[in-house]
């Protein structure tokens, strides 16, 4: 992948983060960027939607990746599922609780309405669900119980994110991780 798709790429995922799909433009991701207006459309020709859909790709491949990456560290399924969503915590709080995820704001603004970034936004769900799934496998959950768990922890981690970006406290997402860990626990 070339550095100019991939920077384009990377800033649009910073952007959504902070400002959602409707907040970030296309000449603030070029000026973010650093790359020149031919490439944006050279690498994107259909678009914000093609940007927007490929970011929340990517940043759900990165994300899975850092969730399998930090389950290496530790073989309990709720020690290592705690301890992601506390470094989640700390990212929502270092960032002055703009940030948390490009999935959580973009998909909240686009389900409805562009169903390309839909798509996309529930394939990289399926991501993250995967790396959580196959961790709890690892530790011996039963396939379907595994199969809830995982979409449990998703979803109360966005849930966690929507709240600790509100509050302006990551407390909401150290409470998600605590109860998770008591529960997988048990």
């Amino acid at each position: 992948m070339s550095n100019a798709r991939e920077q384009i790429l990377q800033t649009t995922c910073v952007l959504l983060e902070k400002q959602g799909y409707h907040g970030t433009g296309l000449n603030e991701i070029i000026k973010e960027s650093g790359s020149p207006k031919g490439s944006l459309y050279y690498y994107f020709p259909e678009g914000k939607e093609q940007i927007t859909a490929e970011a929340v790709l990517q940043s759900g491949n990165q994300t899975a990746e850092r969730i399998r990456q930090g389950f290496t560290e530790s073989s309990n399924a709720a020690k290592a599922i705690s301890d992601f969503i506390l470094n989640i915590a700390g990212h929502v709080e270092r960032s002055g609780f703009a940030a948390g995820s490009p999935l959580t704001a973009v998909a909240m603004e686009t389900a409805t309405t562009l169903p390309r970034i839909n798509a996309a936004c529930h394939e990289a769900y399926q991501m993250l669900k995967s790396a959580f799934y196959d961790k709890l496998i690892e530790c011996g959950y039963s396939k379907t119980k595994a199969d809830e768990l995982a979409t449990f922890i998703v979803s109360a981690i966005e849930g966690g994110i929507i709240l600790s970006r509100t509050s302006h406290t990551a407390d909401p997402l150290r409470l998600v991780a605590k109860q998770l860990k008591v529960l997988l626990a048990l």
